[in-house]
């Protein structure tokens, strides 16, 4: 990779790129793991000014960026995923090291963000428009009309810490590649990682100049690219006051919104018990509950209820925690200490209301376990709220009817599920679930990157996908020829 990365070095030196310059600053702030609190990457201070000056870069290369051949910019994505697959080990480690992503499951996302990116390249052959039969109503004519779809210009990518590759590959990838320019604002949670995907954009000999820039920093940063009046699309994926936040501050623009969630499942009497409490042990608990999608409430039929919570607390204390450099470790720490104190006052509060604690619950080692709350009302704040931590809680109910009104009764929809050999019941689920996906016999944490990903209510507003995507990131103009 050019020498941007060293395996032995201890420390590496994320950097700005003002276009397709790369840049450094006095000012720099220090990555440490979420596993050993070791400094792991530094990566410049960026404020308003360098935001600024990146967005005017973007907005002078956007004709450039619109002009180019579709042909280069497939061939741009694609040379991207051939360099990103053969620095795999590299890009795995960086997780492990900023995000504390375990070693097995960072090289799973290294290889998603390489399968999205390739994605995006295959549906670019399908972004086009039609022609239209003007003279269908009396007050017509017979013309030539049709549509087509342009890049919107310039697009602004604010991404997580939780998927800090994958997540900026579904920004930048289909941005880029409808013909637009973009500036990324990263976690600052993983400056690496994402320094280095860039530099691969930047690097590749199909790049078009000054199409990808990357600032750092917090709110300044993100305050100052939501209310330019460069971008014509903010993309953001984070926290719904956040996402608030960008829709009172982005004036008129399309803002995309990729917010929480509080997913749910119901196990029905029917289903195979031993399969869903596998599959919710893994739903709950992968990536340390850190999913907007992860897991947290599981509504069981009372005639199984017992039975199923003794098989998800079996299930949950076969999960290997740990260190992320482990090949066997399953979850490793929450992102920082603030996370693990809410993890720990909410598992205390549902504990003093009445609910019990069937596995975990206490750290190992340092790290918030896997824990399984039973019994759980609700009223209790760990059902209600999004947690982002390892914590799924178990409810009992009579029925379908009274599950499925308990998973809706939320502010948030992002994606929902069922366990059940019941086909009436599966397509009753599928009509009334109020979110933006529904999964039949597998857990809500279930998601396919070529998929439509978004969700109702206060998850979010817009699909993310490469084809969906690339919708976001493109405007339609109307032609007609008389």
């Amino acid at each position: 990779m050019f020498g941007i990365f060293d395996s032995k070095k201890a420390i590496s030196e994320a950097k700005v790129f003002f276009g397709s310059t790369e840049a450094t600053k006095e000012a720099k702030t220090e990555r440490k793991s979420p596993y050993d609190g070791t400094v792991v990457s530094t990566a410049p201070v960026c404020d308003a000014d360098d935001t600024l000056k990146a967005l005017n870069i973007a907005k002078a290369a956007a004709k450039t960026a619109a002009a180019t051949p579709l042909s280069q910019r497939i061939a741009w994505l694609e040379d991207v995923v051939a360099r990103l697959t053969e620095e795999k080990e590299h890009f795995a480690l960086m997780l492990a090291k900023e995000v504390a992503k375990p070693i097995a499951f960072a090289r799973i996302e290294v290889e998603r963000c390489a399968e999205t990116i390739k994605l995006t390249a295959m549906e670019l052959a399908n972004l086009h428009g039609e022609t239209i039969p003007t003279d269908i109503m009396p007050s017509g004519k017979k013309t030539m009309a049709y549509y087509r779809r342009e890049p919107v210009g310039v697009v602004a990518c604010i991404t997580p810490f939780n998927f800090p590759l994958n997540l900026v590959a579904h920004k930048i990838a289909p941005a880029l590649g409808a013909g637009n320019t973009v500036v990324l604002k990263p976690t600052p949670e993983a400056p690496m990682t994402a320094y280095m995907l860039a530099k691969l954009f930047v690097d590749s000999q199909y790049a078009v100049k000054d199409a990808l820039s990357v600032v750092y920093g917090d709110a300044e940063v993100g305050s100052t690219l939501v209310k330019s009046p460069i971008p014509r699309v903010i993309s953001f994926t984070g926290s719904v006051p956040v996402g608030k936040i960008i829709m009172s501050q982005a004036g008129i623009k399309k803002v995309s919104l990729e917010l929480g969630g509080n997913a749910a499942t119901f196990i029905d009497k029917s289903a195979d018990l031993e399969l869903a409490a596998k599959r919710c042990a893994y739903g709950a608990f992968y990536n340390s509950g850190q999913v907007c999608i992860s897991l947290q409430r599981i509504y069981v039929h009372e005639e199984v209820y017992e039975a199923f919570a003794e098989l998800m607390a079996a299930e949950t204390k076969t999960l290997k925690v740990g260190s992320p450099y482990e090949e066997d470790t399953f979850m490793g720490p929450l992102i920082d200490e603030e996370s693990k104190h809410r993890a720990k006052t909410w598992v205390a509060s549902a504990k003093n209301e009445g609910a019990r604690v069937v596995a975990g619950g206490d750290e190992v080692e340092g790290i918030f376990p896997p824990t399984v709350m039973a019994d759980v009302t609700d009223d209790m704040k760990i059902i209600c709220e999004e947690v982002f931590a390892p914590i799924v809680s178990l409810v009992s109910v009579p029925d379908y009817d009274t599950a499925i009104e308990k998973m809706n009764d939320s502010p948030y929809g992002l994606q929902f599920s069922i366990f059940t050999n019941d086909l009436k019941l599966t397509q009753r689920f599928i009509d009334d679930a109020e979110c933006g996906g529904v999964v039949i016999n597998d857990i809500p944490t279930l998601r396919f990157d070529v998929q439509p990903y978004g969700g109702a209510k206060l998850s979010g507003v817009g699909r993310e996908g490469p084809k969906w995507a690339l919708e976001e990131f493109t405007e339609i103009k109307s032609i007609v020829i008389c």
